[in-house]
């Protein structure tokens, strides 16, 4: 009974994300102009969020203990676990202080299906979305090239599951905060727009050396070491 149900539910979520998917890409082919905004902005903003990291390694052959490669892939993942959310969870569902700020969430609760499923669905928009994950993909191939590790099918199972859990721990972190906005709708409703930026403009550098207190604060209260750096130093073996 209860893998018939999770049947179920898998089929419904794969149902509504094609669904999702073909709406966003009508949306975007609705005109050139409109495909040519988006595919070229979304570049540029990932391009040069990765790129001040990404000179100072190539400047000094590294940053640290962290050779260019392994700083260029620690990179491509912060990239990728950046742009993930933005796929699975646009349209406000990943800045959810927004739609309890503004009533949206509402909307919701009154759908004929659970509220996790509708967080997980309508949000999907892989295709005005793609180059937000697609630069950090070609990051993390290229980077493969110059670290030295052995793939294999567990290697990348691994890599799988830690952007899974850097991605939950980036969602949980900002929900948290998120939740705000039920007590102080119109102070909290843009909460999730500071939370994320925070996480973002942290993610792409090495936390080796710093002091262990701030590295504690780091990887619990602002849980930006995980969106990167520890993921990382696991999956290329550094000690």
């Amino acid at each position: 009974m209860v893998g018939k149900r999770i049947w179920h539910d898998l089929g419904r979520i794969a149902r509504l994300w094609r669904l999702y998917a073909s709406l966003d890409l009508l949306w975007l082919l609705r005109d050139a102009q409109t495909v040519v905004t988006y595919v070229v902005s979304d570049a540029i903003v990932g391009i040069a969020s990765a790129a001040g990291t990404f000179l100072l390694a190539e400047r000094f052959g590294g940053i640290g203990r962290w050779t260019t490669p392994q700083v260029i892939f620690m990179l491509g993942y912060a990239l990728v676990v950046a742009g993930v959310p933005a796929v699975l969870f646009n349209y406000n569902v990943a800045y959810v202080s927004r739609r309890i700020g503004r009533g949206q969430l509402d909307h919701l609760l009154i759908q004929p299906q659970p509220i996790w499923m509708a967080l997980l669905t309508e949000g999907f928009a892989p295709f005005t979305a793609a180059m937000t994950v697609l630069p950090g993909i070609a990051l993390l191939i290229w980077a493969t090239g110059g670290v030295r590790i052995t793939l294999s099918a567990g290697w990348l199972a691994l890599l799988l599951l830690n952007i899974v859990a850097s991605v939950t721990i980036a969602l949980a972190f900002n929900y948290l905060w998120g939740s705000l906005a039920f007590w102080a709708p119109r102070a909290a409703e843009e909460i999730n727009s500071t939370t994320w930026r925070l996480l973002d403009q942290l993610k792409p550098f090495p936390l080796d050396g710093i002091w262990p207190g701030l590295l504690g604060g780091l990887l619990s209260v602002v849980p930006v070491g995980f969106m990167a750096w520890y993921p990382a130093r696991a999956l290329l073996g550094l000690d």
